[in-house]
């Protein structure tokens, strides 16, 4: 019944009232006409409670660093190796072109209005151009464009599970996953990565989780803490345990292409063609621009497994912000089709440079054992933490380096791995030197080899 159908035009003789203009059938007459009758409220003081869902939403790298007591050395200059954003520090600017797409975006002055809100048409066919390859095929129905690779991520989990459902998360993994999940009600199941193995998946543990609820898989490739890279074997070894399993797959995809010389990075959707795939990515890193918030998925489903009801999920949940920034959305096109290659392989060489230096300098500091990365733009450090023993955790250690050393690293407690650090290469070469000769001076000062004992020496 629409709300029309609460009016009723008074035609006949009014009725008597009751009590306080109340009509003997419940209705107030007001202007000639008739409305429902409301019962008074009771509430007599404010009580505004937050939500479920804001109560339940928690940052884990904020909960972690907030509780931490960050005092730097005011005889050394900080140096941050803790954020994720490439424009720090200001040496890793994007391409010229990429800025002349936006001015000329800007100057035509014909995206200043609300756009789809799956995007402009245009703009996400020239993402489905730029993506698309004859084993995994796209055309701009298959792409929806969001406000950052963030949203893209809170989209799929959003169309994919309903409140008791649970997902798997890479661990160590990315933050915002379990953030997310966890403020829709989602259970976060957590399969291991071995760091032996270059941070490959424990395939036998990450089948043991999946059960009757599991809604997805989250796949990140290549690595957010670790800046690991799966081989296309890998790959097709994941792919099978979700195929076998029935699983689909949200592939965060945001550093892809970002990898090494010698490395391969193929998407996960140009190796199956019968997994449903909701693969997430953006300009943030590849072009050196997060703050432009420029997101997508592409949906890749050729065995029409998603079908049009999570085609039109996702199409629903976009429509709750309106769409990406219209802006970006008219430059986008001219940014993947005018980037020179030759920005991509200088950010990947000052990456890989980076990498390979911090890597060697922490391979000969006694207590520490980094793993070399093949990609992305960090690097993940164990430590051997019964070889310090004034900290307790890596929370202690990575406290503690800032406060004598002026050296921030986010402690992997962040990311449900404790005992290791992660290391953000994206600062300039001469920061990335002075902090790890400030990270060996401080273990030199707290690191106790094993103690040998009259029984060891017996042996």
């Amino acid at each position: 019944m629409d709300n029309q159908a609460y009016l009723v035009q008074m035609k006949s003789k009014p009725r008597a009232l009751t009590g306080k203009g109340m009509l003997g059938n419940g209705f107030h007459p007001i202007n000639g006409g008739l409305h429902p009758a409301k019962s008074r409220s009771h509430r007599q003081r404010w009580e505004v409670k937050p939500s479920e869902m804001s109560r339940n939403t928690l940052n884990p790298i904020r909960a972690i660093v907030d509780g931490m007591k960050l005092t730097p050395n005011p005889e050394k200059p900080m140096i941050s190796l803790s954020i994720g954003d490439p424009t720090m520090f200001g040496n890793l600017p994007t391409d010229g072109a990429v800025l002349q797409a936006m001015k000329d975006a800007i100057d035509s002055q014909e995206y200043n209005g609300y756009a789809p809100s799956v995007g402009y048409l245009k703009s996400r066919q020239a993402v489905a151009n730029f993506y698309s390859c004859p084993e995994a095929p796209l055309e701009a129905e298959d792409v929806i464009l969001t406000s950052g690779c963030s949203q893209a991520i809170e989209l799929a989990i959003s169309v994919l599970c309903n409140p008791g459902d649970n997902i798997l998360v890479p661990r160590p993994g990315f933050s915002l996953y379990k953030t997310l999940a966890v403020s829709m009600g989602v259970q976060v199941k957590l399969y291991n990565l071995l760091p032996e193995k270059s941070w490959e998946i424990d395939l036998q543990h990450l089948e043991s989780l999946i059960d009757e609820r599991t809604s997805c898989l989250i796949v990140t490739n290549p690595s957010n803490p670790c800046g690991s890279v799966f081989s296309r074997e890998h790959l097709q070894k994941i792919l099978k345990v979700s195929s076998e399993l029935c699983v689909p797959i949200l592939a965060d995809e945001i550093y892809s292409d970002m990898v090494f010389p010698g490395c391969s990075s193929p998407s996960l959707a140009s190796l199956s063609s019968d997994v449903p795939i909701l693969s997430c990515g953006g300009l943030a890193k590849r072009w050196l621009v997060p703050g432009w918030r420029m997101g997508w998925i592409l949906i890749h489903d050729r065995n029409n497994i998603f079908g049009s009801e999570i085609r039109q999920g996702l199409v629903k949940l976009s429509q709750r912000i309106l769409g990406a920034c219209t802006i970006v959305q008219g430059a986008l096109e001219s940014i993947l089709d005018n980037t020179p290659q030759s920005f991509y392989s200088s950010t990947i060489s000052f990456l890989k440079s980076n990498s390979e230096m911090c890597f060697s300098e922490l391979s000969s500091v006694p207590g520490l054992n980094p793993v070399m990365p093949s990609g992305a733009m960090y690097l993940m450090v164990g430590i051997e933490i019964d070889h310090f023993p004034e900290f307790k955790s890596d929370v202690d250690f990575t406290e503690r380096l800032v406060t004598e050393q002026s050296v921030f690293c986010l402690p992997a407690s962040a990311f449900e791995y404790p005992n290791f650090f992660r290391i953000v290469v994206t600062v300039p070469e001469e920061l990335m030197a002075e902090a790890c000769s400030r990270i060996r001076e401080f273990c030199r000062g707290y690191y106790q080899p094993p103690s040998c004992d009259g029984n060891d020496l017996d042996q």
